[in-house]
């Protein structure tokens, strides 16, 4: 099944017919239709099976299904501002929003009031905060904001999460840690599987990992290609980042021990000379060409990759990083969901398959 919002306030849930073979014959069953502005962020949680849905309109539901529809249970976030992002937790019992008020809700249900309550960290972003991440011990909260800067909080919710989860002697909402090796936009962070490496993405073309376990400083690739909006640890050392490039790449540790980028998983089926062009050239020449006679002007080529506009969003399906199999889900602008299959990531990429 799948659950994706068509640019609206509404989220439309899809499945596989019985019997098809092919994902393209997806079938709506369900729309999902209580939040006022446009839906910002899903998360679907695999154990519980809740779905939580984020909105421009500053709040947030948590839906259960019934057996027939999905009740939703709504949030009270708090929020003088959008709703950008949302994220369950690694024990599914806390969930993290991100919003436009420079702030992040961490949101946990109380039983006694059948209700779910929410905790802000406040004051410690300058600017939105456009994505988190939970790392797997379930306490810690990664943020990546639009103030150029990548945080690790102390998300610890007593009564809540277990004594042992515990983060020192530090309370809830206090910086563990502030990266500023980007100078843009971070766009969107990501823990590794054993939650040792961070990774993060930024607008000025570049990925940033961190090596926390090993206390190692942060490394940053600079890329000549688009700014990436989304980023996606595999395992411990591969992970795939995507963009305003439209194609997925892979990136991991090299003999040396750096970061760098291995591949393009989706190489443009076009000539070298069409290769060597960019977007910005193929819109000059557009441009160039609006007072020309609308017969000399030639036709739009069509797209070279299987996205056709900007990648947004990179997600895991199954276990990642845990076999010679990984699979993920890309979708963009272009309104399309792709699922992406390798294998052999894990030893390298000169056996790497799509």
């Amino acid at each position: 099944m799948l659950a994706v919002c068509p640019n609206s306030n509404e989220v439309h849930i899809f499945r596989v017919p019985p019997g098809s073979v092919s994902g393209s014959e997806l079938e709506r069953i369900h729309v999902l239709k209580n939040h006022d502005q446009l839906v910002s962020g899903i998360d679907w949680a695999p154990s519980s099976n809740c779905i939580v849905t984020c909105s421009h309109d500053r709040n947030a539901y948590v839906w259960n299904f019934d057996g027939k529809e999905w009740q939703p249970v709504l949030v009270i976030l708090r929020l003088q501002r959008a709703a950008t992002s949302v994220k369950w937790s690694s024990k599914e019992n806390k969930f993290a929003v991100g919003s436009g008020a420079k702030s992040v809700c961490v949101c946990y249900y109380e039983q006694e009031n059948n209700w779910w309550v929410s905790k802000l960290i406040r004051k410690k972003h300058s600017s939105t905060v456009q994505s988190v991440a939970w790392h797997p011990n379930n306490a810690l909260l990664a943020t990546a904001s639009t103030d150029f800067k990548c945080r690790i909080f102390n998300a610890f919710v007593k009564g809540v999460d277990a004594k042992t989860d515990a983060v020192g002697d530090t309370k809830f909402g206090d910086v563990l840690m502030q990266i500023d090796s980007a100078s843009g936009w971070v766009h969107d962070v990501d823990w590794s599987p054993s939650g040792e490496k961070l990774a993060f993405t930024a607008h000025d073309s570049s990925l940033h990992v961190i090596d926390i376990g090993a206390g190692t400083p942060v490394q940053t690739v600079s890329m000549k290609e688009l700014p990436l909006r989304a980023v996606l640890f595999l395992s411990e050392t591969r992970l795939v980042a995507a963009g305003y490039d439209n194609v997925p790449f892979l990136f991991g540790l090299n003999d040396s021990g750096s970061w760098c980028l291995l591949k393009n998983l989706d190489e443009p089926k076009a000539s070298s000379a069409e290769k060597s062009g960019s977007t910005f050239s193929s819109a000059f020449e557009k441009f160039k060409g609006q007072g020309a006679p609308t017969d000399s002007l030639e036709p739009l080529k069509p797209p070279a990759t299987i996205h056709e506009n900007c990648i947004t969003t990179l997600q895991a399906l199954g276990p990642a990083g845990y076999s010679s199999t990984t699979r993920f889900s890309s979708s963009g602008l272009d309104g399309k969901v792709v699922t992406w299959e390798l294998k052999g990531v894990l030893e390298g990429v000169s056996g790497l398959k799509l």
